[in-house]
């Protein structure tokens, strides 16, 4: 391709300020690591908090359930609560209304994980609201389930 037939490097400029896709994907990356550092004391991710947090519930939750929670596909939920499982964290176990279908089911290992987890991210929750606060941290919440 010629030189005067390529993209002008000022349109890599307006999407790098501009996409919403790479800024909330930066933003994405960046809380991850903020909040992987605050639990990783207690050998948690940021992604494995989020995924036990959603078990935490009065009945276990189908495989689907929380796949729909946490905006992940079904496989992916599946290969996640692996490592979660051979830690003694959740237990997956057959649905009694439907022999095909599989629960998960929080551990007293897992409640107690999570509780201890809880002030970490507390901690974290209000040190990065703090962060956007002169904006509208509620509308920041408002606004990015609007885009999910």
């Amino acid at each position: 391709m010629a030189q005067d037939e390529s993209l002008p490097y000022s349109e890599t400029l307006r999407v790098r300020d501009s996409c919403l896709c790479l800024h909330v994907q930066r933003a994405a990356r960046a809380l991850a690591r903020r909040y992987d550092e605050a639990l990783r004391p207690l050998g948690l991710t940021s992604g494995q908090f989020s995924l036990l947090m959603s078990l935490n519930r009065p009945e276990p939750p189908s495989i689907g359930a929380v796949s729909s929670v946490l905006a992940m596909d079904r496989t992916t939920i599946t290969a996640n609560i692996k490592p979660l499982q051979r830690k003694g964290l959740l237990e997956v176990t057959v649905d009694p209304a439907d022999r095909r279908s599989r629960r998960l089911l929080l551990t007293e290992a897992g409640r107690d994980l999570l509780v201890e987890a809880m002030p970490l991210w507390e901690r974290t929750q209000e040190a990065t609201r703090a962060l956007v606060e002169e904006e509208d941290p509620e509308r920041l919440c408002r606004d990015l389930r609007a885009l999910s």
